[in-house]
């Protein structure tokens, strides 16, 4: 009887063992996904950012050019002035995204203005620059899709039962911050002649 009742003492250990690992490897095996997850979007932030610096860096050039045509515009170089500075000083993914918008429309009056100089838009150093920026925001684009893509990805995985009690206990937390059209681009700007 006795070797009976030790034989349950060994078999409950062992299943209380077995299924201590099997927990400890569900942590694991999610800590290491998250992870994984979290430098995917620290990766795609940092491709956003890429390029958001390749536009930042194409501005003044495109800036200069207008200039030389349309010297009374003044508000819209500071206001692109203005905006990329902001970007450029920016520290964070959410404080980027807003200065974004604001250079968004900034640049967007820039390039209407354009169109009231004829000169200026055949002139070869606009329309070079101006093929640049185009090709830079459609990079941009694709890398702020791939950036919400990685963010909606992580954000999925560390909600999900039972990732969202080990993201708990390791400290993970969901990032909501998406690249989301800004308000001023749901209206097309305005161009005064």
């Amino acid at each position: 009887m006795m070797r009976r009742g030790l034989w349950i003492a060994v078999g409950v250990v062992v299943v209380l063992v077995l299924g201590a690992l099997l927990v400890f490897g569900s942590y694991v095996s999610a800590r290491n996904q998250m992870v994984a997850k979290q430098v995917a979007v620290q990766t795609q932030w940092a491709n956003v950012q890429t390029q958001l610096q390749r536009r930042a860096d194409l501005i003044p050039n495109l800036v200069a050019t207008v200039k030389g045509y349309a010297t009374h515009e003044e508000k819209v170089f500071d206001d692109i002035a203005n905006a990329r500075a902001a970007l450029l000083n920016a520290h964070d993914p959410k404080a980027e995204i807003q200065a974004n918008g604001t250079l968004d429309s900034a640049l967007g009056r820039l390039l209407a203005i354009s169109e009231a100089y004829p000169d200026l838009k055949a002139n070869q150093n606009f329309l070079a620059l101006q093929d640049q920026l185009e090709g830079t925001e459609n990079r941009i684009a694709v890398e702020r899709r791939r950036y919400n893509e990685a963010l909606q990805d992580y954000n999925t995985y560390i909600r999900q039962f039972p990732n969202n009690v080990w993201a708990r206990i390791a400290g993970f937390q969901p990032n909501d911050a998406y690249f989301t059209a800004s308000p001023a681009s749901q209206n097309a700007p305005v161009v005064k002649f």
